[in-house]
């Protein structure tokens, strides 16, 4: 495989500005003029939630969803592009309000359950194999509101249905340990990879693992990428960049922390990941006070980091980095890093 890395991002990364405190303060784009601007950008692949593939998929008949889902395949084939991975938005739905696969209640459970195998139709319809879970509700807003035993439980009994559902799929968990809920249950890839021991098939189930959402655990991103490359079960990653505690702010990669990005890249140079052939994603969003005709920048500024910091990774003496380690001299090592950041 190549050294060089591919590229995705969401449709939803080219959005309208609205946020919990404000409406839209740009126009809209509809999906077919948004796939133009990909290969322009320099990405090569979409991620899709089920119902950007198919709108109102629960609504909609096996036939129907296999229709839509083949003829958006044709759409991204004409545009030279690829379908990274699907996902199953259940919590925008009011029947995921109680967390889907951890609801209280038997029926939310298969609907969500139901949806996720419809999710995977769409992906098989698409030409991917790669299904993405972000468990959003699955959590509590309050701890006494469920029973954490049999919510875990209910998570393998969720994974082992999609398993079964289709022999080639590969789940890939993104962990975020809160929002929407106050604690989640699946807050790291620790937690990811040990409820994907539990599974009938653990092989086929992996992680995703997103900048921002181990910032706001509190861990390093590139030492949770460690950890899921460690295991082999690192499948994508969203690469973005947060500025504090706060909530999920999906900023340009490397715009706020550029040492932490450089890690980031740095762990998957050291992990051969171009050469998986899976996707590098950057989930970024642009500023809300970003005027519309400039609304694209925060992906191609985001790659165009990346693509640099590749090159700063790959042209760090290796000399030096070996004599300050077996030397021990740790902050002779942060000096040269630092001062190959900046250029010197």
């Amino acid at each position: 495989m190549s050294d060089t890395y591919r590229f995705s991002f969401g449709p939803w990364n080219i959005h309208e500005g609205a946020d919990p405190f404000g409406p839209t303060v740009r126009p809209a784009i509809a999906f077919a003029k948004k796939l133009p601007m990909y290969k322009k950008l320099g990405f090569d692949a979409v991620q899709f939630h089920d119902d950007d593939a198919v709108p109102n998929v629960d609504d909609k008949s096996a036939a129907e969803v296999a229709k839509e889902a083949a003829q958006v395949k044709a759409m991204l084939a004409g545009e030279g592009l690829v379908g990274e991975f699907v996902a199953p938005r259940l919590w925008e739905d009011p029947k995921g309000i109680d967390g889907g696969f951890t609801a209280n209640d038997p029926a939310g459970r298969r609907w969500a359950i139901d949806r996720a195998r419809r999710a995977i139709d769409i992906a098989n319809s698409l030409g991917t194999k790669l299904i993405v879970l972000w468990l959003a509700r699955e959590g509590t807003y309050i701890r006494e509101a469920k029973n954490a035993i049999d919510a875990h439980r209910h998570l393998v009994e969720a994974l082992n249905a999609m398993l079964e559902h289709d022999a080639a799929v590969e789940i890939a968990i993104e962990p975020k340990p809160n929002e929407p809920m106050d604690h989640a249950y699946i807050p790291t890839i620790g937690h990811a990879l040990a409820i994907a021991h539990q599974t009938v098939e653990p092989d086929r189930v992996g992680g995703l693992i997103e900048s921002a959402h181990a910032l706001l655990a509190g861990l390093d991103p590139s030492d949770e990428m460690a950890f899921a490359l460690a295991a082999g079960k690192l499948w994508s990653v969203h690469l973005n960049d947060q500025n504090g505690l706060k909530f999920d702010e999906d900023k340009t990669f490397g715009g706020a922390n550029l040492r932490s990005a450089y890690n980031q890249v740095r762990v998957l140079e050291l992990a051969g990941y171009a050469r998986t052939g899976r996707f590098v994603g950057l989930d970024v969003k642009a500023m809300r006070s970003q005027k519309a005709e400039a609304a694209h920048l925060h992906l191609s500024n985001s790659r165009t980091i990346f693509l640099k910091l590749v090159d700063k990774v790959r042209s760090f003496p290796k000399d030096v980095e070996s004599r300050y380690i077996a030397e021990r001299n740790y902050e002779a090592l942060e000096l040269a890093v630092i001062e190959h950041l900046l250029g010197d």
